[in-house]
């Protein structure tokens, strides 16, 4: 299992946009992927314009898959993307799972 975390800081004012594309990607993409294990998205109340995305994949060619779909292109890497001033990918393996 793959899992990725991805911290983003958003441009000032626009975590209510970012949190309204997210809900539109969400039934679009990770919920019907198989590979998609899980989609989580949080936020911080006492740090606006922040988020972070925590997701587990089968492998990473699920991983590749998500990225390259249409809706992954249009509403995460487009709209998305357009308010994210900066963002980090850590990836994890999987160590022990109860």
């Amino acid at each position: 299992m793959l899992a990725k975390v991805f911290p983003i800081k958003l441009k000032d004012g626009t975590q209510s946009a970012a949190e309204e594309i997210v809900r539109e990607f969400a039934p679009k993409g990770p919920a019907v992927e198989d590979g998609t294990l899980s989609f989580r998205v949080y936020r911080d109340p006492a740090k606006p314009d922040h988020l972070l995305f925590v997701e587990h994949f089968a492998d990473q060619a699920a991983y590749d898959a998500q990225t390259g779909s249409a809706a992954y292109q249009e509403l995460i890497a487009g709209r998305f993307g357009e308010l994210v001033v900066e963002f980090v990918e850590i990836d994890h393996e999987l160590l022990v799972a109860l």
